[in-house]
């Protein structure tokens, strides 16, 4: 290869580029999927940045992901595609406490239990969630609230659906005691 002078007659400095195809979300889910499985476990989310970094979520059926899960699915994913070739660096985690619910299991996990959730419209709140479906959520909540022939507000519970499309964001209530 022949080097172009740049304006002031030095050589540019020469730069080789390699090519690394983006990884494909369909192939990881078919190769890591039996596994997940195998470990009592659920796919949330598989994300493939265009570096090749790739972020595999899952969450437990019943109880917690372990480290074993994610080793075992880091080694069924690294099992079925090559590093050299696919140039990629992989993390393999739980879905955290602070996420959003992505997949209706999380939800269906969730219920009976408080939920921390977002409305469109900036709406916030602390809710147990009583049924969720592809379609909607449905909240149980307590509000202190005015009740007609009472001077002192009082606490009324509300038992509401909200459609998803009305609903920006759910995920787990921690509470620290």
């Amino acid at each position: 290869m022949q080097r172009e002078n740049d304006i002031q007659g030095a050589e540019s400095p020469l730069i080789l580029y390699t090519y690394s195809r983006q990884m494909n979300v369909s192939e990881i889910i078919d190769a890591i999927s039996n596994e997940i499985v195998a470990r009592g476990c659920y796919l949330v989310d598989v994300t493939v940045s265009k570096d090749n970094d790739v972020e595999i979520t899952m969450e437990s059926e019943d109880t917690k992901v372990e480290i074993d899960d994610c080793v075992a699915v880091s080694r069924a994913f690294e099992a079925k595609f090559d590093r050299e070739k696919e140039d990629y660096s992989i993390t393999v985690s739980s879905a955290g406490l602070d996420q959003p619910f992505k997949v209706m299991k999380q939800f269906i996990k969730a219920i009976g239990k408080k939920v921390e959730v977002s409305l469109k419209g900036g709406r916030k709140m602390v809710a147990v969630l009583d049924a969720a479906d592809e379609d909607s959520i449905t909240l149980r909540y307590t509000v202190k609230e005015a009740v007609e022939g009472k001077k002192k507000k009082e606490f009324v519970e509300h038992v509401d659906r909200f459609t998803m499309d009305q609903v920006n964001a759910v995920r787990p209530f921690i509470e620290f005691e």
